[in-house]
């Protein structure tokens, strides 16, 4: 096993996240048994994914887009961190998660949105950006599912669900695929309020291509 980081800086930080190769054929670097390490299920983690996402274009902008694909993914998915259980880690104040969550918002119109091509991932469109996958499965990675008779995750779940919202209203192809995707999933647990998001963003967007239609 690798060492454990401590007293990282945010930029030691993104180092950790993105700063690795992307090569075919072979596992990604996270995967590796001896890599080197740290606790992230922390404060420190909450405030390193909000600063990140709220200044992604500035932030992210040195690494290339396979590179965010691979890292983003390492952050999202509980299968290669644990740094989305700090979301849910109640000894971190609300208010600080809350706007962690918020900022998502910004890593889909700051990154997303400008860096990904505009195909379509769940018909495997040919040709896409590396990007485009973990755009798509953003909301299905994420190992946070709705909870509407939980009612302390009653805000919690609001803030998810005004994200997805509001990426649909970005002008991004990906990005609206991956809200409805989210919202897909978040449906049997909301389903008034995932029906009333959909609907509104239906009438206002009466020329969406048919396959995402």
């Amino acid at each position: 096993m690798g060492k454990q980081l401590k007293d990282l800086t945010f930029e030691q930080w993104l180092t950790h996240v993105f700063d690795h190769p992307v090569e075919p054929f072979k596992q990604e670097w996270y995967w590796d048994m001896d890599r080197d390490w740290w606790e992230e299920d922390t404060w420190d983690t909450v405030q390193f994914l909000t600063q990140a996402f709220e200044n992604a274009a500035a932030a992210l902008a040195p690494y290339s887009d396979a590179q965010l694909n691979q890292g983003l993914w390492f952050l999202a998915s509980n299968a290669c961190s644990s740094h989305m259980f700090a979301l849910m880690n109640e000894s971190i104040p609300w208010e600080a998660r809350r706007r962690c969550v918020l900022s998502m918002h910004q890593l889909f119109e700051q990154c997303f949105a400008r860096r990904c091509s505009p195909h379509l991932s769940h018909i495997d469109e040919p040709g896409a950006n590396p990007l485009n996958l973990v755009c798509y499965m953003w909301w299905d990675i994420l190992p946070i599912g709705g909870a509407p008779t939980d009612h302390k995750r009653r805000d919690f779940d609001e803030a998810i669900l005004q994200v997805m919202e509001s990426t649909l209203q970005l002008d991004s192809i990906p990005c609206r695929e991956s809200a409805l995707h989210g919202l897909g999933h978040w449906q049997p647990q909301y389903p008034e309020r995932v029906g009333q998001i959909i609907d509104r963003f239906s009438m206002h967007q009466p020329h969406l291509p048919e396959k995402l239609q």
